[in-house]
């Protein structure tokens, strides 16, 4: 694969999970390499590979400012702004699915990020389900080894027919294969789904079955967005067109409580804290069900707007 100079390799914009809120965010990537996906931003996008020397010399940039307070005019400010807060303990990999990155480069990468800083503590990456199954579970664990701890997978759906119109990529049984795969490797597995994603015609079968695939893939921390229509995007076409109709606030809320209701897990600490949300509810499952059922049952019940986050809150 052709290396992309750093001249060439745009860096991009701070695209995270929650939890990665303290982290450092190293760009090893662009875009997205499942680049369909009708509901996302990156539709369309074009994948870019940062070369290794890059990387690395952004780590020396990285150890040099840490160790001697030292900056490399070169890099951009926000190397520096990230720099001052951060606490050594864990790097987020950019960008949208960065374990798609060569694996020797990557394997190359990771022992070099923990030569530089070996009190880190987890190194996490957005993943696609197809760069899991790309990868062997021996190859997996070697980047366990390297500190990879934690790896973000967009499920969506369990519903096959929504994850063929949304142009996902895999269906149901492809993506439980790929959350067992980061599981038998001992790598911690947080996913998310989207409530909503199948519009109103297909709310309840999409709600079913995407408590059936977080059953079966028994996760570590599982989170629940709700879809925002970004303009430009193919599902906002199809809105704008007439061929798509979202389902309402308090019918998220069914649709979420339907996935609390029926998913079953081992340990899993399931939320809704995305700023999409229209209700936050959080806590572990098993054992905070019944605590959230009654939450959303509440609210459901009351249907008080007053209750729900307002629209010019909500963000991706």
């Amino acid at each position: 694969m052709k290396k992309i100079g750093f001249m060439e390799f745009q860096r991009p914009e701070i695209i995270r999970p929650p939890s990665e809120h303290d982290s450092y965010f190293l760009p090893l990537t662009s875009g997205c390499s499942n680049n369909s996906c009708t509901f996302c931003n990156f539709n369309g996008s074009k994948l870019k590979i940062r070369g290794i020397d890059e990387v690395k010399r952004e780590i020396d940039a990285m150890a040099l400012y840490i160790v001697n307070g030292i900056r490399v005019p070169s890099f951009p400010e926000i190397v520096y702004a990230l720099l001052q807060n951060w606490d050594g303990r864990r790097v987020f990999l950019q960008d949208g699915d960065a374990l798609v990155y060569p694996f020797p480069g990557l394997r190359e990468i990771l022992k070099y990020l923990n030569g530089k800083f070996p009190e880190l503590e987890r190194i996490g990456s957005y993943a696609t389900p197809q760069d899991v199954l790309r990868r062997t579970v021996d190859e997996l664990r070697d980047l366990k080894e390297n500190k990879l701890g934690i790896l973000y997978m967009g499920v969506e759906s369990g519903d096959d027919e929504i994850l063929a119109k949304v142009c996902k990529g895999v269906n149901h049984d492809q993506i439980v294969e790929a959350g067992r795969k980061v599981k038998d490797a001992g790598i911690t597995l947080s996913v998310t789904v989207i409530l909503g994603l199948a519009g109103v015609e297909g709310s309840e079968k999409h709600a079913l079955e995407t408590a059936r695939i977080l059953t079966e893939l028994d996760p570590d921390f599982a989170g629940a967005l709700t879809l925002m229509l970004s303009p430009g995007t193919p599902l906002y076409k199809q809105f704008k067109h007439g061929e798509f109709t979202p389902i309402s606030p308090f019918d998220s809320l069914r649709e979420l409580k339907i996935i609390v209701e029926k998913s079953h897990f081992t340990d899993c600490f399931f939320s809704s804290m995305h700023a999409s949300n229209y209700l936050t509810i959080r806590g572990r499952l098993p054992g905070d069900k019944s605590r959230i059922l009654k939450q959303l049952e509440d609210v459901l019940a009351e249907r008080d707007p007053a209750m729900l986050r307002p629209e010019f809150f909500r963000g991706l």
